[in-house]
């Protein structure tokens, strides 16, 4: 019976044109990352807005979730070939956070840091579509902590790996630098219905 409502589901996201090539759907939410879940102590826990700013900022746990918070129902798609339909997401968006801080002319990258050392980077003007956000409830209830606990970044329209687990920082930068997975030869663009997966080989 589940495959059964796979295959229907499958056979309609193609139909409507929401899968993109090579993904199959899942109504799981697989669990993927690189390195050990941090354990967050809310007390201490911060996020920081800094680089190419007019204002530096850092928000604590408590500052953070006062802020205006938006819900938007998305697809998403890993690029280890699974896609997840409709989901449901609940956070700041990132242009509120840019308009907070008041970015400079210059700035046209944002690289996302997060615990453990792990970064990614996309483009600014990517980052201020309307389906980007901080994220912090996934369905309803706070993120698990294997999908980013307490706050990731939610970047839609490109493969997961951009919208990075356990983000901690916010950097504005004149000119890009390739993340963790990008450096390990992941497609800097990683727009999923491109198939942009792999920037080699």
């Amino acid at each position: 019976m589940l495959f059964d409502e796979r295959r229907d589901l499958e056979n309609r996201m193609l139909a409507e044109g929401r899968l993109p090539p090579g993904q199959s759907t899942t109504l799981k939410f697989p669990v993927l990352h690189y390195g050990p879940v941090p354990r967050t102590d809310l007390a201490t826990w911060n996020l920081r807005a800094f680089g190419l700013v007019n204002e530096e900022k850092v928000w604590t746990w408590e500052a953070f979730t006062a802020l205006p918070t938006h819900t938007i129902t998305t697809d998403i798609h890993c690029v280890t070939r699974w896609s997840k339909f409709d989901t449901l997401w609940e956070g700041v968006l990132f242009r509120d956070i840019v308009e907070m801080v008041g970015v400079k002319p210059e700035a046209k990258y944002v690289i996302a840091h997060c615990e453990y050392g792990y970064t990614t980077n996309m483009p600014l003007d990517a980052m201020l579509d309307d389906d980007v956000m901080l994220a912090y409830k996934f369905d309803g209830k706070p993120l698990d902590p294997d999908h980013g606990y307490p706050v990731r970044t939610l970047v839609p329209k490109r493969y997961f790996w951009k919208s990075a687990k356990w983000v901690r920082s916010l950097e504005f930068a004149e000119k890009d630098r390739l993340g963790f997975w990008e450096q390990a030869g992941y497609h800097n663009d990683a727009d999923p219905f491109k198939e942009q997966r792999f920037s080699r080989g």
